[in-house]
């Protein structure tokens, strides 16, 4: 199913806080118009570079970069299951973390919004859908599943990350209590 016979290697932070009200919250960007995943929402995160330590690092630089979060600010909880992307050719390791949530800083070339989501509203059945896309390099339409946020959906590589952890998370599965 993948087109590019090459992966190349990514990390994400799924960033996770308790807000004032007590509810679980997690952190999504809406990128920019350009490239392959233009508009879509995404965690923070992107390819991982030479200078970066390992996954985790690239995930904490990125976060860094693309939203302001200050790794002093981020506890690494859990390494996910690791992701393919079916277009693009990216293998992403993800990592849930709980953090301590500043004034986001949105880097304009990559970040068109940062989105503050409640953990139920993503686990909400009524905001769930499917459709049928057409992708380039793809002869038939594919049928992909979404959640609703807001104006935008969470679909792909990003959807598949968040809907096994949901559970897990509001299963208390993890202290989110910094």
């Amino acid at each position: 199913m993948i087109q590019s016979t090459r992966l190349d290697d990514a990390a994400v932070l799924a960033p996770v806080y308790r807000d004032a009200a007590g509810r679980l919250r997690m952190v999504f960007i809406r990128r920019t118009e350009r490239g392959i995943h233009g508009g879509q929402i995404a965690f923070p995160g992107g390819r991982r570079e030479a200078g970066d330590a390992g996954y985790v690092d690239t995930a904490l630089r990125e976060a860094h970069e693309e939203i302001g979060l200050d790794p002093a600010r981020v506890r690494v909880l859990a390494e996910l299951p690791v992701i393919t992307t079916y277009s693009s050719g990216f293998r992403i390791h993800p990592f849930l973390a709980s953090v301590r949530p500043a004034a986001w800083r949105p880097q304009a070339a990559e970040v068109s919004e940062v989105l503050d989501v409640a953990v139920d509203d993503l686990a909400c059945d009524d905001l769930r859908g499917e459709s049928e896309e057409r992708f380039p390099g793809r002869d038939a339409p594919v049928r992909i599943e979404y959640q609703r946020l807001g104006p935008h959906r969470l679909w792909g590589a990003t959807w598949r990350i968040v809907r096994p952890l949901l559970p897990r998370l509001l299963a208390g599965e993890w202290a989110f209590d910094d």
